[in-house]
């Protein structure tokens, strides 16, 4: 799975940003800091809006 498709609705910048800090699919978010992912260069609040539905439709959460 591409990065596109795991995380459907992203920015490209938003996408890259997990790519490189490790996060190849949604189920590696579960808990992950909403702090810290707003740190990585190329992530802002709507990508995290983004997410935190995305991974909530898999059955997992954002940590805050």
């Amino acid at each position: 799975m591409d990065e596109t498709e795991a995380f459907p609705g992203l920015s490209a910048p938003a996408r890259r940003a997990l790519t490189a800090a490790g996060y190849t699919e949604p189920a590696q978010l579960d808990g992950a800091s909403a702090a810290r992912l707003l740190r990585l260069h190329g992530m802002g609040p709507k990508a995290v809006r983004v997410l935190r539905e995305l991974v909530a439709e898999r059955g997992y959460s954002l940590g805050d």
